[in-house]
């Protein structure tokens, strides 16, 4: 079974997913059968990133939600106040006091190289913890590969990927798709291309559209069993 999440680093509902979908996958009795992929999506693609060791404002998350949802800072700043409760309940420590301003293309190549080596997990929990928790600056190409390496990629194949584009038309590709199947906001969960789940829904949600997706994977009904076959020890007339 195949499970493909449209999801951003900078999106703090999509890491809050991650860990909702790591808990239910616990808890699934076929989770070695089930293939995560990871898919690009961004929230602000005209986003321009800070550079690695720019001043970082304790308020500067909050005055920038403030301008895209055209509501106060006061208001911006109850909204992430709710997203870190939110995650302390799943573990995780968010600090959007520390978060710097990232465009997240190059990331989601990076997501696409870690694909191909088979540690994609591994690189999007990095950098999502990178920028959520530690103040990293995931827009910044070396910052990047630093954080690559450190989640099992080589950083020279990392920056020469970087330096050629070489996953801007899979990010591009996995962004059309998105707007086909009619994905408008993340993370957005679709499982064996059946079923959508939009948001981060609890574990016991997800839980259940896997269980449900599971049970639906009916096996083939034989309506002949008289016909002519070969198989490995040999064939019957």
């Amino acid at each position: 079974m195949k499970v493909e999440i449209w999801s951003d680093v900078v999106c703090p509902w999509c890491h809050i997913g991650k860990r909702r979908l790591g808990a239910a996958l616990a808890r699934f009795p076929h989770r070695d059968q089930v293939e995560v992929e990871w898919k690009a999506f961004e929230l602000d693609p005209g986003a321009r990133s800070a550079a690695a060791g720019d001043g970082v404002s304790a308020t500067g998350y909050a005055e920038r939600l403030a301008r895209k949802y055209g509501t106060s800072v006061a208001g911006a700043q109850q909204m992430t106040d709710h997203m870190t409760q939110q995650a302390a309940a799943e573990g995780l420590d968010f600090r959007f006091d520390r978060a710097v301003r990232a465009n997240t293309f190059d990331a989601h190549q990076v997501i696409h190289l870690a694909a191909e080596r088979g540690v994609q997990d591994a690189v999007k929990e990095r950098l999502l913890t990178a920028y959520f928790s530690e103040g990293e600056a995931v827009g910044d190409r070396e910052t990047l590969v630093r954080l690559a390496a450190d989640a099992g990629l080589y950083a020279d194949e990392v920056r020469a990927a970087l330096e050629d584009q070489r996953y801007a038309g899979a990010v591009r590709g996995d962004e059309a798709e998105a707007a086909a199947l009619g994905i408008s906001g993340v993370p957005f969960f679709v499982v064996d291309r059946k079923y959508g789940v939009n948001g981060a829904q609890s574990a016991d949600a997800l839980l259940q559209v896997l269980e449900r997706a599971w049970s639906e994977r009916s096996p083939l009904i034989s309506v002949a069993s008289d016909g002519a076959v070969c198989g490995p020890d040999g064939c019957t007339a």
